[in-house]
């Protein structure tokens, strides 16, 4: 299971001559993809999560995420390793 990712919308882009926007979004899409991946191989549950590609007025590719509360603290764990929070003291 991967993100719900929304397809490319061409009407949704300024468009500045001779910037590859469409290579941009490829590659947040594919960057997006791949995180889902590593999550999914991670045992975190992306049911509820959600994968915006994007990109910029340069034509860089940028992924916004929407995830649940619980999506984001079982990526907290993950990340942390399962170390405690230093800041809970």
């Amino acid at each position: 299971m991967g993100f719900d990712v929304e397809e490319f919308d061409p009407d949704d882009v300024l468009w500045v001559p001779g910037v590859d926007y469409i290579a941009g979004w490829r590659e947040a899409t594919d960057a997006a993809a791949a995180l889902a991946a590593a999550l999914t191989a991670a045992g975190v549950s992306l049911e509820s999560a959600k994968a915006t590609a994007r990109t910029t007025p340069d034509g860089s590719g940028v992924v916004r995420l929407m995830w649940s509360v619980e999506t984001v603290r079982a990526v907290v764990e993950l990340v942390r390793g399962d170390k405690p929070d230093p800041l809970a003291s």
